[in-house]
């Protein structure tokens, strides 16, 4: 062990993560500021986690290790007993799935050292481990360089709960006893709030700080805790520690920032839960339902009127125990998706669904009519396209059923001219059909979908595409998506592309989560798979393609 005073602490929690921990402790070892100690406190790990601690620590005298006498079920109990080793004046705390960007220590220690702060905090990179995709986590918080008094300056930082994207002041935890509450998930939460609340000043920077991998669609037995939604407890632990959060909120005198908290609650904790009701059974639901609904009635009703009107007729939904309608409102968040009707009251104002609500509070809820569902362009109109059958075809085809709704009665009477599209590759498949009218307000009609008929990059393809449906209209058009029954089991087939020389596994299938699109997934096969797709992999990579721009400038 280094015998020299560090200057920051960074603390791995670990729990069975023995092949993830090697990469988190060595973005702490090549950190630009070198004069730091890293504690990595292992939560009763089973697996080979222990053997890892003990080779890493062999590798580099910075690094200090703790094992916990049992397992705590969090990452609370870790961070608190890191934190009573810990030597260095700031902290920071890194989960053993994550890393931390090379300069993340020296960007956050610049910041104390510019001026008496609590705390440091900068941009997460969320990296999906699915796709490898990057986006920054909460962009508009950390978008520019600035040193705020409290969290009255901008309280959407409640948005930003997460603990492992700052660097606090060992002083300013130490002065308020501030340490992560034990026994519950969603910890970060109520320490975080703790910490903007109490922070008398705090800066923030917009230089990445901390490497968050996410995993959205795991398996439920894999998925990390904030990703457990489908489990009850987790609804019961998130619920809990917003009433702890709001107990400290009235009783530190910070009871003006209820509002800003509680729209918090509704537009990220519970919007998550919103998304995936469309995939919960009756059970599921009306035990949700049990849960939430006290705990709604408690929020600020300028909470709820600060959310887009499809969140909030979700939420009006759930509360009334209109579940079933919850459900079908759910798969329109974020896509513009009509109601399958409308009703008008004496005002001619549209309300969701077959009656105008009882209550005042509902009617003004369930109000669609800043929607603009009558008048907005053509391009934007709120349309619903629901498959109601699927049904295999010859060869690799699929027969649809597709019904479509139009509330706002946008469409003119008569037959409806409609375009199925799909594109795994560059060039589009188009299938035209036609919509003929049931009732006013809804059209159906059949398409037939031959997953054939698509055409696929010469190198083949290998990924998910979901098919839209085009409403063609006086010169104009309209674009959708189309819903899926959500209990249809997956069709699979493997499709001879090019006569045979590239043939693919073509599996038709609901989408898993969010609006529940139909889905179609291709995988290569054969030939495709073994030599085509490999080959093509290593002529994209960027020393290959610069071989070939410099060949090709030569031979010009």
């Amino acid at each position: 062990m280094s015998r020299r005073t560090p200057d920051v602490t960074v603390t791995v929690i670990v729990f069975n993560d023995a092949e993830r921990l090697p990469r988190a402790v060595e973005s702490v070892r090549r950190q630009t500021h070198r004069n730091l100690e890293i504690v990595i406190s292992d939560d009763h790990s089973t697996d080979g986690t222990p053997e890892v601690v003990r080779r890493l620590a062999a590798q580099d005298s910075r690094i200090r290790c703790l094992r916990l006498p049992r397992n705590s079920g969090g990452c609370s109990a870790p961070r608190n007993r890191a934190m009573e080793i810990a030597r260095a004046p700031y902290l920071m705390f890194l989960d053993s799935d994550d890393e931390l960007p090379e300069n993340a220590v020296a960007s956050l220690l610049a910041a104390h050292r510019e001026r008496d702060i609590d705390f440091a905090m900068g941009a997460v990179r969320r990296v999906r481990v699915d796709s490898g995709r990057q986006s920054t986590w909460m962009p508009h918080l950390v978008r520019e360089r600035r040193t705020l008094d409290g969290i009255e300056a901008d309280p959407r930082l409640f948005f930003e709960h997460l603990s492992t994207s700052k660097m606090y002041a060992r002083a300013f935890l130490d002065r308020h006893e501030l340490r992560f509450p034990e026994g519950i998930h969603y910890e970060d939460q109520l320490f975080s709030a703790q910490a903007y609340c109490l922070a008398k000043t705090f800066t923030i920077v917009p230089d990445p700080v901390y490497t968050w991998y996410v995993a959205p669609y795991a398996d439920q037995d894999a998925a990390s805790i904030s990703n457990q939604r489908h489990k009850l407890d987790n609804v019961r632990d998130r619920i809990h520690v917003q009433r702890l959060i709001d107990a400290f909120l009235a009783d530190s005198g910070h009871e003006s920032l209820r509002e800003d908290k509680d729209h918090k609650f509704l537009k990220h904790d519970f919007r998550m839960y919103a998304g995936d009701l469309p995939h919960r059974d009756d059970a599921w639901l009306t035990a949700f339902a049990d849960l939430v609904n006290p705990y709604l009635e408690t929020l600020a009703p300028g909470a709820y009127a600060r959310l887009p009107r499809a969140e909030r007729v979700v939420l009006q939904l759930v509360r009334d125990r209109r579940l079933d309608e919850a459900r079908l409102a759910a798969r329109g968040l974020g896509h513009g998706v009509a109601p399958r009707q409308v009703t008008r009251d004496a005002q001619g104002r549209p309300h969701w669904g077959d009656q105008v609500p009882e209550s005042a509070a509902a009617r003004r809820e369930l109000d669609l009519s800043d929607l603009e569902l009558d008048t907005r362009p053509f391009f934007s109109a709120q349309f619903r396209h629901e498959i109601t059958e699927i049904t295999r075809g010859p060869g690799a085809s699929l027969d649809l059923t597709v019904r479509t709704y139009d509330p706002a009665l946008r469409l003119p009477v008569g037959p409806q001219r409609a375009t199925l599209l799909l594109a795994p590759g560059r060039r589009r498949l188009t299938v035209p059909f036609r919509l003929s009218p049931v009732r006013p307000g809804v059209h159906e009609g059949r398409v037939r979908l031959d997953l054939a008929a698509a055409r696929l990059p010469l190198h083949g393809f290998e990924g998910t595409r979901h098919p839209l449906l085009r409403l063609t209209h006086q010169g104009l058009s309209h674009t959708g998506l189309l819903l899926a029954p959500l209990s249809f089991r997956a069709l699979t087939a493997r499709v001879p592309y090019r006569s045979g020389a590239a043939p693919h596994r073509v599996s038709v299938e609901p989408e898993g989560h969010g609006p529940g699109r139909l889905q179609v997934r291709w995988e290569p096969a054969g030939v495709t798979a073994h030599l085509v797709r490999p080959a093509v992999r290593r002529l994209a990579r960027p020393r290959v393609r610069r071989a070939v721009r410099l060949a090709a400038g030569i031979l010009r």
